[in-house]
């Protein structure tokens, strides 16, 4: 028989070693999938990484692509270290960008300097409160957070397109489903070619790691994570915790989407985010909910993204194959994971013994 036990605390040398393995069987084990499939492995690697890195252009894509997921990541790291099981980073990231959109479209004609930082709160707010909504639902009738953000997210993307496909559809559109674009005020600068939205993620992912580790709400969000009998046993509201620490969470993913929305899109749109409120999910757990880490693991995902986009164009591949890969490293990570908190024990031989016999039961004569 072979028994699952923790594993003993490990070195922190052992623990590198048993993720660079991973990641290293996740690309052999990808080589081989490719190789069954008819592609040259090592000439799609070698395109993924021409297609993100090679020129200017593809290199600022890729950053374009890292924003978003750096900050939804953040903001997902926050709920997770709580153990809130936030998967509705996808439809807090629509709603931060309506919030965005409301101020753009509807505030008097002000100055960017005060008409971008009001979308920004504005996306914060509404994304947060959309986050809130599965926190009181969990808080009052026990309901399951993450079904209840999952669900979220497709209220939310119905939310944009009943706006695009109604009351903000553009006349101006010759009758083609859109939103009008944002006025030149409420688009994000450049700053050395690239929108301002890099220098705000980099500033988030500081203070997300300064509040998580040196903080009483980083502290308590981690002692209620362990458990809330200990939060409550050390005089910590549980209400008042969870409440702020999901505000934050989804406020973060809010923020992403007015970035998304102001800075790429200069507009309102159902296609926005393109599934990366879901790949953010895989970025943090890989992360381990580490700031610093979050920042080079959405790197990476953002040049597997954009070299996937670039394989379609130039070995006419699919560019699902980019997501294959993504699966397969989170799946041999996670394994990895797995024999880093845990070992396997053999307990001794198995042997089969079938059964005893039933007796018959004795008849009762009347």
């Amino acid at each position: 028989m072979i028994r699952i036990v923790n594993r003993a605390e490990i070195s922190r040398t052992r623990e590198h070693l048993w993720r660079t393995l991973s990641v290293a069987l996740a690309l052999c084990a990808s080589a081989v999938i490719m190789a069954l499939i008819g592609y040259n492995p090592l000439e799609v690697y070698a395109k993924i990484l021409q297609g993100s890195l090679k020129s200017a252009y593809r290199f600022k894509e890729t950053i374009h692509k890292a924003i978003p997921l750096v900050t939804l990541s953040l903001g997902i790291a926050v709920a997770f270290r709580m153990k809130f099981w936030n998967i509705g980073a996808e439809g807090q990231f629509y709603l931060g960008a309506f919030g965005a959109s409301l101020v753009a479209f509807y505030a008097p004609p002000l100055s960017p300097w005060i008409l971008l930082p009001l979308m920004l709160l504005s996306g914060f707010f509404l994304g947060g409160l959309w986050a809130l909504v599965p926190a009181l639902l969990k808080a009052r009738l026990g309901a399951s957070e993450t079904l209840v953000t999952l669900m979220l997210n497709y209220v939310a993307l119905k939310w944009i397109s009943y706006l695009q496909y109604g009351p903000w559809k553009d006349p101006a559109a010759s009758g083609f489903p859109k939103i009008a674009p944002f006025p030149d005020a409420a688009i994000l600068p450049q700053v050395f070619g690239i929108h301002a939205g890099w220098l705000i993620a980099l500033a988030l992912c500081l203070v997300v790691h300064v509040m998580l580790s040196s903080s009483k709400l980083g502290y308590e969000i981690d002692v209620l994570g362990e458990s809330v009998a200990t939060a409550r046993y050390a005089g910590i509201s549980v209400t008042r915790v969870t409440l702020i620490a999901i505000m934050i969470s989804g406020g973060l993913c809010g923020i992403a989407g007015m970035m998304q929305a102001s800075a790429i899109e200069h507009s309102l749109s159902e296609q926005l985010s393109g599934g990366l409120g879901f790949t953010a999910v895989i970025t943090t757990w890989l992360a381990r909910l580490s700031p610093p880490v979050i920042l080079v693991v959405s790197f990476l995902f953002s040049v597997l993204i954009q070299g996937g986009s670039f394989l379609q164009s130039s070995l006419k591949i699919p560019a699902s194959v980019s997501a294959i890969l993504q699966g397969i490293i989170l799946f041999f990570v996670l394994g990895g994971e797995f024999f880093i908190r845990y070992r396997l024990v053999r307990t001794g031989r198995f042997i089969f013994r079938p059964p005893p016999a039933r007796k018959p039961k004795p008849e009762v004569r009347s």
